[in-house]
């Protein structure tokens, strides 16, 4: 059974012995996780900043060996590790409830602006003030992405198999039409193997012990007085919350599909987001890439320009980029609403994407984190983490070229020769104040280190300003 938020609060706050540090009460944490919901810009490495500094720095509820273990734990999971981390500690501090309440209020204000958007992309994006915004902010994405492309390269790209890796990944995924998850699975087993073979571990992570060592912090001082007792390991709660968050993260997909059969637009969001939360190593950027041709391409759920303009929107917002996905699904829904209203269509559609994006993030996390002291020093899966990151360079280098050519040409075809697939722009339709546009946001940015709001704010302008005096 779940506690309730009050006696989680109380079995944090009412130390069981005399002298035992205090915890956190359940209405601080309340506010401070719904501050962290509100200002979480800047995508994943902004917002585990964020919470860096106040969860570390400002609150000290937890010390810093262990936020980088946590951060490290996230990492080996599917899905946005923001989100994850904030879950995490959540559960640390108040039990189930408290990581509820964490990941909820991490994704809820965005996920609000996120549908707002959506409903004014899909009801007035022709008018020319709003065309001109998101004309503007395209080519300042992939600005935004060329930035993330490099900043993670050189994390990642450290040794001359990280390289490979990534080339690897690249063709794959480009040229190759390989899906995704394959990409993930591939790369992680290579890693483990090498870790194996050769004793190669291409270590790209913080690493730490997870001592605390007196560090004062909350959670830390908590768990050296063995206060928190629901972080062992128990096969009779790991069956419990399997039990309980399964059937609340497939259930709704299960239904959907008996009720609506296959081929309904619903039950083919369902499947295919619940698909993307297993498989979403790397974060956003790399997922996106998938995403992105299989709503296109695959799905026709959307037009090429359409997923840039999404994810400029979801860059804006705050909380995960990931809920670009709750716009792809709006739109979905949105141009086949069946016997509904389209704007309804369209808002079940996100808030169902919402779920079976984000329930499983619950599920990982309450399922995984009493096991997480046995991954710590764990060589094999390190060095498989540090695989997949270096797949993932090649991902988002496939992400940023897709993007390129639908941004700066007006027209791509896709043709096939020697059985590789092929995007080929047509020159003439190229678009020379997107080119231009695309160029001055990356000089902002590598040049002048101007910031990603800054940078987006200042395209979107120009944007409009372009659209007033060509229209």
């Amino acid at each position: 059974m779940m506690p309730s938020p009050t006696g989680a609060a109380s079995a944090v706050v009412a130390a069981p012995r005399s002298g035992a540090p205090a915890g956190v009460a359940f209405r601080d944490a309340l506010k401070v996780w719904a501050k962290i919901g509100l200002i979480s810009f800047g995508g994943p490495a902004g917002q585990i900043a964020t919470m860096h500094r106040i969860l570390v720095d400002e609150k000290r509820w937890i010390g810093e060996p262990r936020f980088l273990h946590a951060l490290n734990y996230c990492m080996l999971l599917p899905g946005p590790e923001a989100q994850q981390l904030a879950i995490y500690i959540g559960w640390l501090l108040h039990r189930t409830w408290g990581g509820i309440v964490a990941g909820t209020l991490f994704v809820l204000p965005g996920a609000i602006v996120m549908l707002g958007l959506s409903l004014l992309y899909a009801g007035y994006h022709e008018v020319g003030l709003v065309a001109g915004i998101f004309f503007g902010i395209k080519p300042a994405v992939l600005a935004i992405v060329l930035h993330a492309l490099v900043r993670i390269g050189k994390r990642a790209l450290t040794s001359r198999l990280a390289v490979a890796l990534a080339a690897a990944a690249f063709v794959g995924i480009f040229f190759l039409d390989l899906p995704f998850p394959l990409i993930v699975v591939g790369a992680g087993t290579i890693g483990f193997l090498v870790s194996h073979l050769r004793g190669e571990q291409p270590d790209i992570r913080s690493s730490s012990n997870g001592a605390s060592n007196g560090s004062g912090a909350v959670i830390d001082d908590m768990l050296d007085a063995g206060l928190q007792d629901h972080v062992r390991p128990s096969l009779a709660r790991a069956l419990r919350v399997l039990a309980i968050w399964l059937p609340l993260w497939l259930g709704p997909v299960a239904a959907l599909l008996l009720w609506r059969g296959g081929g309904d637009v619903f039950s083919e969001i369902a499947v295919f987001f619940s698909k993307m939360a297993v498989v979403t190593f790397g974060g956003a950027y790399a997922v996106l890439a998938y995403v992105a041709q299989a709503a296109v391409s695959g799905f026709g759920w959307l037009r090429p320009g359409e997923m840039l303009d999404g994810l400029g929107m979801a860059e804006t917002t705050p909380g995960p980029l990931i809920l670009v996905l709750q716009y792809v699904g709006f739109l979905a829904a949105y141009r086949d609403p069946g016997l509904l209203p389209p704007w309804l269509a369209g808002t079940l559609a996100a808030m169902l994407t919402l779920w079976v994006t984000f329930a499983p993030c619950f599920l990982w996390i309450f399922l995984g984190a009493p096991y997480v002291e046995r991954l710590r020093a764990n060589r094999g899966l390190n060095a498989a983490l540090s695989a997949i990151t270096a797949a993932v360079v090649g991902v988002i280098l496939n992400l940023a070229v897709w993007f390129a050519l639908h941004t700066i040409f007006g027209e791509v075809r896709e043709t096939a020769a020697f059985g590789l697939r092929l995007w080929l722009p047509v020159w003439q339709t190229v678009q020379l104040p997107s080119l231009v546009l695309a160029a001055g946001a990356a000089i902002a940015m590598f040049r002048f280190k101007v910031g990603m709001m800054s940078t987006l704010a200042a395209s979107a302008l120009l944007g409009c300003g372009y659209f007033l005096l060509a229209g």
